[in-house]
């Protein structure tokens, strides 16, 4: 997992998330108009030692720093990062709960290491199977029920946070327990492309800080910032 950063990381982000509001390119930054490379608020440690205490869980120390000494979402990759305990639900944000169908348990490990995409056991039909609408109903059924008792159970994401939507139901994970905690993960199970980890060049694995910058120096390039 990458290093924590120190302080003057945070400081850097903000100084460069301060030109980019200064330069007014939101229309060279994909979704930037949405957040306008504005943070929320940041939050107090004990409000972040207090999710911890109440789900069992550490938050991996770069994202936990980064809540606390630059802001609780906002400004980010796509259309922004969610607050904690914040996700996409179609029109804008809610609050998500942990095991409600779609987040997992937070203090059990995420369970893959590998890209996952099991699609074993998908329901199949053609067109020409559907003679009624009795037909279509019950072959209906079947896919929503394969949907929810395996290709999007939440078992899937145990140990996972949301941190980011990139739009049409494609978002992005940051690990918090197990062997991949610190690294974020794509979601593209709604293109039936299962859970991969993000990767960037030779990264594998790229933790919480190294995805955030990524996204902030490609905002600073496009924008004619070099002196960030």
């Amino acid at each position: 997992m990458h290093a924590f950063s120190p302080s003057s990381e945070y400081t850097a982000i903000l100084e460069s998330l301060q030109q980019l509001r200064a330069a007014g390119s939101a229309p060279k930054v994909f979704g930037s108009e949405t957040h306008g490379f504005k943070l929320n608020a940041p939050l107090t440690e004990e409000a972040v030692t207090q999710f911890e205490s109440g789900h069992g869980v550490r938050l991996p120390e770069d994202y936990r720093g980064f809540l606390i000494r630059v802001g609780n979402g906002g400004a980010g990759p796509a259309y922004g990062m969610f607050r904690l305990l914040e996700m996409d639900d179609g029109h804008g944000t809610c609050r998500w709960r942990e095991n409600n169908g779609f987040v997992g348990i937070l203090s059990q490990p995420f369970p893959h290491t590998e890209a996952w995409n099991d699609l074993t056991n998908k329901p199949h039909f053609e067109e020409a199977d559907i003679v009624n609408e009795a037909d279509e109903d019950e072959k209906m059924a079947k896919i929503d029920a394969w949907e929810e008792n395996h290709y999007w159970n939440s078992r899937h994401v145990n140990g996972a946070i949301p941190i980011c939507h990139l739009g049409c139901a494609i978002r992005q994970w940051l690990v918090i327990t197990g062997d991949e905690a610190g690294h974020v993960w794509n979601d593209q199970r709604v293109g039936e492309k299962g859970l991969s980890p993000v990767q960037f060049g030779v990264h594998k694995r790229v933790s919480f800080l190294q995805w955030y910058r990524s996204w902030l120096e490609d905002a600073l390039e496009k924008s004619a910032i070099r002196d960030a």
